[in-house]
């Protein structure tokens, strides 16, 4: 398959911090003590995508993703790692590098995708329709811990969140209308000719735009070039691609669509149904016709994974969290480990203590120690720690190289690398920046604490 591959891996995020660090940039980040782009790149081996170019933000961190690549990929996959400018955006990192695609058709994956559908599905699709972009869209992820950690039932159950506005023909190929970010709140807006000429839309507010695309080379790049300000992929060039396939309808600014009169169809966000007319094109004449006749004759497509797909981004403190979560309890498949009969991981080189219980859904990895009586629940733990005793972790990620004194509690937190918690600390819902020492005794709660 004539594809060539990027992959988005992304720099040191603001949005991750203080996960992420000069020493652990994003695509480095643990999950499920592995790295995050680990799973992309595993996701693509197993497609028969192998010839890869890697893109990192910043010079020092695409030498540590280049240096991580190498060992770990030898003679699996043929991987370039390119570094560009900081903060240039999706489509600024792909223009950076547009002089390098050279293949008819590129697929491109974000370096934070954590999912299990084939990357070759979504070529495939690409390819059987000629279509200029196809989108992978995926059901929306819930949020939120997988169950209360109080008896009180008070913590939030866990809730999706609504990413996109979604607009389908009637086969569900292909791709009419799309509005993401601050837009997805708004009215949802429709050109009553563009409802003419497919004969029915459905509009969909339960996908997410996740990030995996397969373009057409010319025409990814012509958009590159053309529109200099373009900075993202999700929120502008895929939208400006499904605009403008249709000539009655160009683009009429703020993610809606409107027509030569300016007369629309209006949605309320709060009641989205199905769109219709009571003409209805027949999808091979929908795609003959309507298409062929549109702007520049390109065809925008999507390929919409089934329900029972795992599809997560990890592009928040918030999205880490809930995928350490799934890749150990009902995404344990992508985690690439085999759980033992009490669905945890114990590494054989760990340590436990007396009267000290590792609970199902747990990860434990080798050289770590725990003291007596100690309790884990649905958390993963990195390598070399040193717990003590009498120490309860519950739905957290403890990282590399931590020590945690006696007494300490730590519930929903994220605990970074070599990381010092005192005697009878507690930590509830904070993430903790590598190096820092939580002092003896100390209650937090929500906090984001980092060296200074």
């Amino acid at each position: 398959m004539d594809f060539q591959v990027v992959v988005l891996a992304g720099g040191t995020s603001e949005t991750l911090s203080p996960l992420v660090s000069k020493d652990v940039p994003k695509a480095l980040l643990p999950v499920a003590n592995r790295p995050l782009l680990s799973y992309a790149l595993d996701l693509l081996e197993a497609s028969d995508l192998k010839d890869l170019i890697v893109v990192v933000e910043g010079q020092d961190a695409a030498r540590l993703v280049g240096a991580w690549v190498s060992s770990a990929y030898l003679d699996r996959l043929r991987v370039e790692v390119v570094a560009v400018s900081e903060d240039l955006g999706s489509a600024g990192a792909l223009r950076a590098i547009s002089k390098r695609l050279t293949a008819n058709d590129i697929l491109v994956i974000s370096g934070d995708l954590v999912t299990d559908v084939l990357p070759g599905a979504v070529a495939a699709t690409h390819r059987r329709n000629g279509a200029a972009v196809t989108a992978l869209l995926c059901s929306v992820p819930v949020s939120g811990p997988s169950e209360t950690a109080s008896s009180s039932g008070k913590d939030k159950a866990k809730k999706p969140n609504r990413l996109n506005i979604v607009g389908l023909d009637k086969t569900k190929q292909f791709l009419l209308h799309i509005v993401s970010g601050n837009d997805v709140e708004k009215d949802v807006r429709v050109h009553k000719r563009k409802i003419q000429a497919v004969g029915q839309m459905e509009i969909r507010s339960d996908l997410m735009d996740a990030d995996l695309y397969a373009f057409k080379r010319t025409i990814l790049q012509d958009v590159l070039e053309q529109k200099e300000a373009y900075r993202s992929i999700r929120l502008e060039v895929l939208p400006y691609l499904v605009r403008s396939q249709l000539r009655s309808a160009p683009s009429g600014g703020n993610g809606t669509t409107v027509g030569d009169t300016g007369s629309s169809a209006v949605l309320s966000s709060g009641n989205l149904q199905c769109l219709s007319q009571h003409r209805v094109i027949a999808p091979s004449a929908f795609k003959q016709d309507v298409l062929s006749r549109s702007h520049g004759g390109h065809k925008c497509c999507a390929y919409i994974a089934t329900k029972s797909k795992y599809c997560h981004r990890l592009n928040s403190i918030q999205s880490y969290c809930d995928i350490n979560r799934d890749v150990i309890g009902e995404a344990s498949h992508l985690s690439g480990y085999s759980f033992s009969a009490q669905n945890n991981i114990i590494h054989p080189s760990s340590v436990l203590g007396s009267k000290t219980t590792i609970g199902p859904h747990c990860i434990l990895a080798e050289g770590s120690q725990l003291g007596d009586k100690c309790s884990v629940k649905r958390s993963v733990i990195g390598r070399h720690c040193r717990i003590g005793s009498n120490v309860k972790i519950v739905n957290s990620v403890v990282m590399n190289h931590v020590v945690i004194e006696d007494g300490c509690h730590i519930q929903g937190s994220v605990v970074c690398n070599n990381v010092q918690l005192q005697e009878r600390s507690v930590l509830k819902d904070c993430q903790i920046g590598a190096g820092y020492i939580v002092t003896a005794g100390s209650e937090h709660k929500a906090e984001s604490l980092a060296r200074k």
